[in-house]
């Protein structure tokens, strides 16, 4: 998210889903073809989620890489 962006967004939906018809479960919903701009779809709810810091967010990937990188430099 940025600064002055719109929240009311499908991606911030509760009813958001990438593997749904038109990534929505709401089947009542008008299709929304951009997911991340503002709309006024009337069965919006935020969805709740926990939030992650980006430091322990990081994947398996990413932990081998850091761990590569200690090694090579001798932290």
């Amino acid at each position: 998210m940025r600064c002055r962006s719109d929240l009311r967004v499908c991606l911030n939906c509760v009813h958001y889903d990438a593997r749904a018809a038109h990534q929505c479960r709401e089947r009542r919903a008008e299709p929304v073809l951009e997911k991340d701009r503002g709309n006024f779809c009337e069965y919006f709810d935020f969805a709740v989620r926990v939030w992650t810091p980006a430091a322990t967010r990081g994947g398996a990937r990413e932990n081998a890489a850091r761990d590569q990188l200690s090694k090579l430099f001798g932290d």
